[in-house]
């Protein structure tokens, strides 16, 4: 599955994550950084305050993995954005910060410079990692979470090899490698054989060209690569220790988790284990004959489902 291939790789700037649609652009800073950030969406004005949904990409994608929910959720009335991570896209590349515990920061710190006070934070696959992590280590900010092919990071009922099919397994071995899965990502096929391999679908050639062409944006693979390192090496170092701790406390906002009847990377048997025992107010929805990206492919399902649960607890609670 790791063979390298040479493919012609034309370098990239931060503007090729800048995609035109029915949103904004901004750069806001948060947490010692700049990130960028595509906004839509009624404007906050001086009387009511539509509630922030704040959607976080995984891995190898950026912000927008999420645009068909951003336009199907502003329609409705929300107000949304989807950032570029640390290290992703238009945002910045520092050398260090690719923890989870300081990526919530981040995100927390987005929400702030927003001009929010709390949002329902969206998260797919290792952003889904965030999104679940933001409940107990950013709780004030925290109005809700929701967890997209993302299995809560506790691991109290199941470890990665019993969460995670082989494929996946693999993959995150070959990732520990010094530079070669870098060079892979940048001068290879590696973005295009992780979405087939967690697809139950082929993607669409464009997308799978553009989620290609950000990764090759100066340091962006490479800093990709440190936030999947840290998930797994951390584990029996104290800074792991500490987080696992701390995310192993009860959720205490409305959560939902979403995931693929046809996951090539996440089992289903025990997705759920982790966020059932732990979230209060939690709901679980499978989507049948989906992979594991599903804001792409089943963009319309999962926006139903967002959309029903948002106005069932979260959107009434925050507004």
């Amino acid at each position: 599955m790791f063979r390298r291939v040479s493919v012609a790789s034309p370098p990239a700037d931060y503007t090729a994550a800048l995609v035109e649609g029915p949103w904004r652009h901004e750069f806001v800073p948060a947490n010692g950084a700049r990130f960028h950030v595509a906004v839509a969406g009624p404007e906050r004005s001086a009387g009511a305050r539509p509630p922030l949904v704040l959607f976080l990409h995984g891995f190898p994608q950026f912000w927008w993995a999420w645009r068909h929910q951003l336009e199907a959720l502003s329609d409705a009335g929300l107000r949304v954005a989807a950032m570029d991570l640390r290290g992703v896209g238009g945002s910045d590349k520092p050398p260090s910060g690719y923890d989870t515990p300081t990526r919530t920061r981040d995100v927390a710190g987005v929400v702030r410079s927003l001009g929010h006070d709390r949002a329902v934070v969206v998260g797919h696959s290792t952003g889904g990692a965030i999104a679940w992590s933001m409940a107990t280590l950013q709780p004030a900010v925290t109005a809700g979470v929701a967890a997209v092919a993302a299995p809560h990071p506790a691991r109290m009922h199941a470890s990665f090899r019993q969460l995670l099919t082989p494929a996946a397994v693999r993959a995150l071995a070959f990732y520990q490698v010094p530079t070669l899965p870098e060079r892979q990502l940048v001068q290879g096929d590696l973005v295009d054989r992780v979405l087939a391999a967690g697809a139950a679908r082929p993607l669409s050639p464009d997308a799978v060209a553009r989620y290609r062409t950000v990764m090759r944006i100066p340091f962006a693979a490479h800093t990709a690569m440190e936030s999947l390192r840290w998930t797994v090496r951390s584990s029996p170092r104290p800074d792991g220790r500490r987080y696992l701790s701390t995310v192993r406390r009860p959720v205490g906002v409305p959560a939902l988790q979403v995931h693929g009847g046809a996951d090539g990377f996440v089992r289903r048997e025990l997705a759920d284990a982790d966020a059932a025992a732990l979230a209060r107010d939690f709901r679980f929805e499978v989507v049948d004959g989906a992979g594991h990206f599903l804001p792409e492919e089943a963009p319309d399902r999962l926006s139903e489902i967002l959309l029903d649960w948002l106005r069932g607890t979260v959107v009434d609670a925050t507004a």
